[in-house]
């Protein structure tokens, strides 16, 4: 068990990333620090075994500090907390979730030789189904198994190389939001034919969660799973050639190859 853990920043992703922490009760403490006090107030008071706290007291006490700040603001947070992490005399490590840092960044903003974790996880990870990649640099392979351990409520952790990480976060990362397009566009589609709106996308949003699951549980591959539910002469084969006939597809491809070349712009 980690005696005090540490976010700064309790944005979307701090957030998603703190309630996996909590639910596996192996922090003993978890503090609380954003550039806005009340949105780090309100996660506390929901979050079993948080308190609110600062950025220079989570730097002087927690054994793991999550940096969840955007990557044009890493530097500045970084320089803050730099003095208080250099009079520490006990190991730390780094964790951050920024997009397109790498590990040794991070360390050259930090001016530290400390050891790092780099996360890339998903919102989704705040009700335990997300996708959570994560690498290390000078941390040990018990610290990299404490960490997954720490955060294995949040759904799919996978130690990748940090070659990998930004196609990854491009595929996981990026993901949910094409996925919440389509499901809202499904959902107009069924309105358009006329079903009530909040039947549509219940009917859309639990249609994607079933798919999902046939595609991780079958084994088998989208598209030979895409054919049996298509029937010759059918309905659903017809609104398979009205996707391809928009670049269904391909569209798809382009939106995580854009994610993936805008996180490498922001290294």
């Amino acid at each position: 068990m980690y005696h005090t853990i540490g976010f700064i920043g309790t944005g979307n992703m701090g957030s998603a990333v703190a309630w996996a922490a909590a639910r596996s009760g192996l922090a003993q403490t978890i503090l609380l620090a954003n550039r806005t006090p009340a949105k780090a107030e309100a996660l506390a008071a929901e979050l079993p075994g948080a308190a609110l706290s600062t950025n220079e007291e989570i730097a002087h006490t927690a054994k793991l500090i999550f940096l969840g700040v955007k990557p044009q603001m890493m530097a500045s947070v970084l320089e803050q907390i730099a003095p208080a992490l250099e009079e520490r005399t006990d190991r730390f490590l780094l964790v951050t979730m920024a997009a397109g840092l790498t590990c040794r960044r991070i360390l050259d903003m930090a001016g530290l030789d400390c050891p790092v974790i780099r996360m890339m996880p998903n919102t989704p990870a705040a009700i335990g189904k997300g996708v959570v990649q994560y690498c290390g640099q000078r941390a040990t392979m018990d610290e990299l198994d404490s960490f997954a351990a720490l955060i294995a409520p949040a759904g799919l952790v996978d130690l990748v190389s940090e070659g990998s990480i930004d196609a990854a976060s491009a595929v996981s990362g990026c993901g949910p939001a094409f996925v919440y397009l389509m499901i809202e566009a499904l959902a107009d589609g069924g309105v358009a034919c006329g079903l009530p709106r909040a039947k549509a996308q219940a009917y859309a949003a639990q249609m994607v969660e079933g798919a999902a699951r046939m595609v991780l549980e079958s084994g088998q591959h989208p598209g030979a799973l895409k054919d049996a539910v298509c029937s010759p002469g059918g309905t659903t084969i017809q609104g398979v050639r009205a996707l391809e006939e928009r670049g269904f597809r391909a569209a798809a491809m382009d939106a995580v190859i854009a994610a993936y070349e805008k996180t490498l712009k922001l290294r």
